[in-house]
């Protein structure tokens, strides 16, 4: 991941997204909750950024999405609309006894 500023911030998005996901446990919310919640901290984020760093969280296995029993096909769902996740790893990530470099500094 490259350095300086925006390395940092995507640094802090990614953990404030594990942390947001944490302190609901076990419950999940939806992509875009989870970015109005974020834009109190970070003004200037962007839906593509949050999709990026959800991926990226879930590609580690960090959060996972959550199928809702209204969705007819999970496949076509938007990503706004998707529900997300902490899961065990991830809660390890934000308490920070595992060490991601991508996730903190």
């Amino acid at each position: 991941m490259a350095g300086g500023p925006q390395g940092e911030n995507v640094k802090r998005v990614r953990n404030e997204i594990l942390v947001a996901l944490l302190m609901i446990y076990p419950a999940a919310l939806q992509a875009d909750q989870l970015l109005r919640s974020l834009l109190a901290l970070f003004p200037t984020l962007e839906w593509q950024q949050i999709k990026r760093d959800i991926f990226y969280l879930a590609e580690k296995g960090y959060v996972q999405r959550v199928v809702a029993d209204t969705e007819e096909d999970e496949r076509l769902t938007p990503w706004r609309r998707r529900w997300f996740r902490i899961t065990p790893t991830g809660m390890e990530v934000a308490d920070r006894l595992i060490n991601d470099p991508a996730i903190q500094p």
